[in-house]
């Protein structure tokens, strides 16, 4: 009994609902929750469902919201934007948006919450470095310095 109610479905929910449309909403909340247990719809969803089917819809999938994004982070954009930024740190995050197919607040978010960096002087550098790294980038720096100095052309 209890792997049958487990797997219920938003549609078997609804359907059971649309059955016991002639009585009060109290009485068919109270008969999903002696049915059901635990994994009764709150009563808010009860109400909802029985107000949808009052005005004719008898649709039990939900509808497609506006505001939920298109997209999805997965492992896999995660790894294909880290790919382009190693392959060109001087690359915009508008144009591995365009190729990847996703919204530029999509790659923001990862470059910044999953690789924990920000731009610098338009390249995209580790916001949180070792001592080790820091110190390699320090010297780089002093040595490029010194280039330049030398040789202005």
């Amino acid at each position: 009994m209890t792997n049958a109610i487990s797997t219920t479905s938003r549609h078997e929910l609804s359907s059971g609902i649309f059955f016991l449309q002639g009585k009060v909403l109290k009485e068919i909340h109270a008969i999903l929750i002696e049915t059901l247990r635990e994994h009764a719809p709150s009563y808010a969803t009860v109400k909802n469902w029985v107000a949808q089917f009052k005005c004719g819809d008898f649709s039990t999938c939900d509808k497609p919201r506006p505001a939920q994004p298109k997209t999805v982070t997965t492992l896999e954009i995660i790894d294909q934007i880290h790919e382009l930024i190693l392959e060109d740190c001087w690359i915009l995050a508008k144009s591995i948006a365009e190729q990847l197919g996703i919204s530029c607040e999509q790659v923001g978010s990862i470059i910044h919450e999953d690789f924990d960096t920000w731009k610098l002087s338009a390249k995209w550098v580790l916001k949180c470095q070792n001592a080790d790294q820091k110190r390699q980038q320090c010297q780089l720096s002093e040595q490029l310095l010194e280039f330049f100095r030398r040789d202005p052309n």
